[in-house]
């Protein structure tokens, strides 16, 4: 296999990982240069599609206050966020978001030229920026990758998965095992730092918000690894996905509609969230997530519908265009016509355990954004917290990193040996029909017993047919192609969601258990590790 040695790599190319490459290129010395790993194309991540809008706790904003923010950010939190991790994150939001405007990132702005803030469900009051009126992460993305291409010396591998960390016997990581899938070629990479931000684990579900490249591979990769993973049960699902979305993956309806007044309404044309919630529309996610999943059922419907009409034609494309021109492709007019939604799996607030600077419990290792788990969100993430979350974080991890030394020896002891001994061999190609058919399993699987309503009967299910798939895929280490590698990472992942959501015997923000409705009022955060001792 060919070697190759970095000061640092960065695996993902989201804005987390996108951000901590440009200030590290800046601020950092990288005497071996600098190398960012993508499974797709550098603009393709999560981010991208990120619609509603950054969290930003600024000056000028009066009616604002870090003290409001931190409060809105542990009510939604379901009693398990850290409120030192949401004070450093709200205290630092101002700084980056003024670094990210002279990276090229231009928030949207009034007739005065002033900010704008909106607001969305459980914030006090209007805190949160957007961009490109609802294409926010787009505008971010697209601004960092633009300012990426224009610095030399750094490395770019697309089409290329991190397959295996090499820990030595120490609990030391020192570099990583690439996999080129266009061109079929492994890679060992040397490097004293391996930054994880690698998006979440939306595509374990039938319906999902997220892209085709969200199957949880940084968290399962740093998970085989031995690193320490928190709160996996906690899967966010979007209340308001489009229900007219294909193969599963679903346009979301950002919950700035919501803000902007929308109202939820049943087949009939009817509101129901009085029903549920005094705070209505703008009530937690998981609160109106269920409300909506409840009034499904009990109507047997397959979506509910969001009635936005008393937003003028012109101000809705003004202010939505990307959700508007989406509507219009299904001759749906948003100001005269109801949109119809419902629910799918958008954001998990589980992954890594990481300290705000990356920090994991493996030393050279880090993670950011949302495969990591700082415990800002705790059982329910507030509404454009996650991509305030990736830019202090990235912010962070350099500030932290710029001071070490990054031009460390290799040392390559008997445990890398034998991991990098377990890719040397070829074996044969897998059969393609099979793999595909795999991922329909688990997403079934997954959304109809894991879900947003889960008992012990459906997890226990759940955790039968994950260890039958796992017995029928056959692959633990080295797999004949990225689809592969794919299900090899979404198996380890329902099997630490399911594990975390068997545990944990009460309902709370995102997780609910109807056989424990109740909340445990001393339950805390779940975390586990592996034992990575290597069998032949």
């Amino acid at each position: 296999m060919k070697h190759t040695k970095y000061s640092a790599v960065i695996v993902g190319s989201g804005i987390a990982g996108l951000y901590a490459a440009i200030k590290l290129h800046k601020e950092a010395k990288l005497e071996d240069g600098l190398l960012i790993v993508t499974k797709s194309q550098l603009i393709e991540s999560n981010s991208k599609y990120a619609q509603g809008g950054m969290v930003c706790v600024m000056p000028e904003n009066k009616l604002d206050s870090c003290t409001l923010h931190i409060e809105d950010t542990i009510k939604a939190g379901a009693g398990l966020t850290d409120a030192k991790v949401a004070a450093f994150i709200s205290e630092k939001s101002a700084e980056v978001v003024k670094e990210l405007q002279k990276l090229g990132v231009d928030f949207d702005r009034d007739e005065n030229n002033k900010l704008k803030f909106t607001k969305e469900a459980a914030h006090s009051v209007n805190r949160i920026l957007h961009a490109g009126g609802d294409a926010t992460g787009f505008c971010i993305e697209n601004a960092l990758v633009k300012y990426l291409m224009s610095q030399k010396d750094i490395d770019i591998y697309e089409q290329t998965l991190a397959v295996e960390l090499l820990k030595d016997s120490k609990n030391i990581n020192r570099g990583l095992i690439t996999y080129n899938y266009s061109e079929n070629e492994y890679e060992i990479v040397e490097t004293p730092v391996v930054i994880l931000a690698t998006g979440g684990i939306g595509q374990l579900y039938k319906y999902t918000t997220n892209p085709d490249i969200t199957t949880g591979d940084g968290i399962a990769l740093a998970y085989r690894a031995g690193a320490i993973v928190k709160d996996m049960e906690f899967v966010q699902f979007h209340p308001t996905a489009f229900a007219l979305g294909e193969n599963g993956t679903m346009f979301l309806i950002s919950e700035a509609v919501r803000g902007e007044g929308a109202k939820l309404v049943d087949k009939d044309g009817h509101t129901f969230m009085e029903k549920y919630d005094k705070r209505l529309e703008l009530a937690p996610r998981d609160v109106v997530t269920r409300a909506i999943f409840n009034e499904m059922k009990e109507t047997n419907t397959s979506n509910v519908y969001l009635n936005a009409t008393h937003i003028s034609e012109e101000k809705f494309e003004k202010r939505f265009p990307t959700i508007f021109g989406t509507c219009r492709e299904y001759n749906i007019n948003p100001s005269k016509d109801y949109i119809p939604v419902s629910p799918s799996a958008h954001y998990f607030m589980g992954g890594i355990k990481t300290q705000v600077n990356g920090k994991t419990s493996i030393e050279g290792l880090y993670a950011i954004g949302e495969a990591s788990c700082t415990g800002l969100h705790g059982a329910n993430r507030l509404a454009s917290n996650s991509i305030l979350e990736c830019a202090v974080t990235a912010f962070e991890l350099v500030n932290f990193l710029k001071s070490k030394n990054l031009e460390e020896n290799y040392i390559q002891d008997e445990q890398i040996n034998k991991i990098i001994s377990f890719y040397e061999d070829n074996i044969p190609l897998n059969n393609n029909e099979e793999t595909e058919e795999l991922f329909k399993e688990i997403k079934e699987l997954m959304w109809k017993n894991v879900g947003i309503i889960r008992n012990e009967e459906k997890l226990m299910i759940a955790k039968a047919k994950i260890d039958e798939l796992k017995e029928k895929f056959g692959y633990t280490f080295k797999c004949p192609d990225r689809s592969s590698y794919e299900i090899r990472n979404m198996l380890t992942i329902a099997e630490l969601i399911i594990e975390f959501a068997l545990k944990r015997k009460e309902s709370r923000g995102a997780h609910y258990r109807e056989d424990y409705p109740q909340k445990d009022l001393i339950a805390e955060s779940h975390q586990l590790s592996r034992n990575t001792t290597m069998k032949g």
